[in-house]
């Protein structure tokens, strides 16, 4: 295999930050024709969800996803590691079980050495299998600027999904992996990072939602997203529209990866990152404190990020406990409430 193809080199943009950005994706949903909601599509397009759900029996329904990008890192064992957990993860926000999985697959078979897609591939078979899914085939085309990720299927109890649009006031907002990794990997890709700084946000895009998913559907958790390209404010975001409550957010609690900031400040911030900030703004209220690299780094476009889960403050203290108890980063980074419906307001805490 050719190692001195730097993968990230490849595309203009990596990971879900090449995704169609949320403004101009509205558009283009809004000239849609309104369909007839089927009485067995569960979640559909109405909330911007995680993933669809289609009831087959009264005690069993399947869940339908799929996700593909662009190299978001050089090491094409890692890119197909990543791009898997990605897709895999929006299962697991609505706290299903992914059961089977299928390549996508966009490569420049006549340019790249085959051996490269043998370990993208490779990368992403083993998540696929450590999740506990079947990989059961899959489509390729040859395309200039290399692609893959994966469609997911998986299942749930009818009665037990977790959708973005379910959250309760005084629910308490918890976030099970640290922000910051468009911003890292924009670094990367201008060979601004040191290896161990690639090892450690290759490591948290890589790390499945899977223990987290199936830790939270044990408490009273009343809603649920994973946080990806739109960032952690534009997924927040259609959190709040989609329960038609306010959240709080407490900038100092929402953890974010090292030299983040200093990255930023170096110029380092992603165009889709940028976008999302756009598009979120007026309908958040950010503490005066909080400048604008910070407002940034808050919509930053993650890649195969953590899930956000708005549970029962009763039960809050408990599922944070159990979450890191098991090796999950998870930390209570704010709460719903019943004023300003559809809005987020990023504080500081009152010493």
């Amino acid at each position: 295999m050719n190692e001195s193809i730097k993968l990230t080199s490849l595309s203009s943009k990596g990971g879900c930050g090449c995704k169609i950005g949320p403004a101009d994706l509205a558009k283009v949903l809004r000239q849609l024709p309104v369909m007839d909601k089927h009485p067995n599509l569960l979640v559909g397009l109405d909330t911007s969800d995680d993933a669809g759900v289609y009831k087959l029996t009264d005690e069993l329904a399947i869940v339908q996803t799929l996700d593909f990008f662009t190299p978001i890192v050089d090491n094409p064992y890692d890119f197909g590691q990543i791009a898997a957990a990605n897709a895999l993860s929006d299962v697991y926000a609505m706290g299903g079980t992914p059961v089977t999985a299928l390549n996508i697959v966009a490569f420049p078979v006549h340019d790249l050495d085959p051996d490269i897609l043998a370990e993208i591939l490779k990368g992403a078979a083993e998540k696929v299998k450590e999740s506990g899914a079947v990989l059961a085939g899959g489509h390729s085309i040859d395309d200039k600027e290399p692609k893959f990720g994966l469609s997911v299927t998986g299942t749930i109890h009818p009665d037990r999904i977790l959708t973005n649009a379910g959250a309760k006031p005084g629910d308490v907002i918890i976030l099970t992996k640290p922000i910051g990794v468009g911003i890292m990997t924009t670094s990367l890709k201008r060979d601004q990072l040191q290896p161990e700084e690639i090892r450690r946000v290759t490591e948290v895009m890589s790390t499945l939602n899977k223990t987290a998913s199936e830790i939270m559907v044990q408490y009273d958790v009343h809603a649920c997203t994973d946080v990806t390209g739109f960032g952690l404010l534009g997924h927040a975001l259609e959190m709040a529209k989609g329960s038609q409550l306010g959240m709080n957010l407490y900038e100092p609690q929402i953890p974010v990866l090292p030299r983040v900031r200093e990255l930023a400040e170096a110029g380092c911030i992603p165009g889709g990152t940028k976008n999302n900030f756009a598009h979120v703004q007026s309908s958040v209220q950010f503490d005066n404190s909080i400048d604008q690299i910070g407002q940034w780094i808050l919509c930053d476009a993650v890649t195969s990020g953590g899930l956000l889960i708005s549970v029962a403050q009763a039960d809050s203290q408990s599922l944070l406990h159990a979450l890191q108890q098991a090796g999950v980063q998870a930390k209570a980074i704010g709460e719903m409430t019943e004023e300003g419906a559809g809005t987020i307001r990023v504080l500081q805490p009152s010493e």
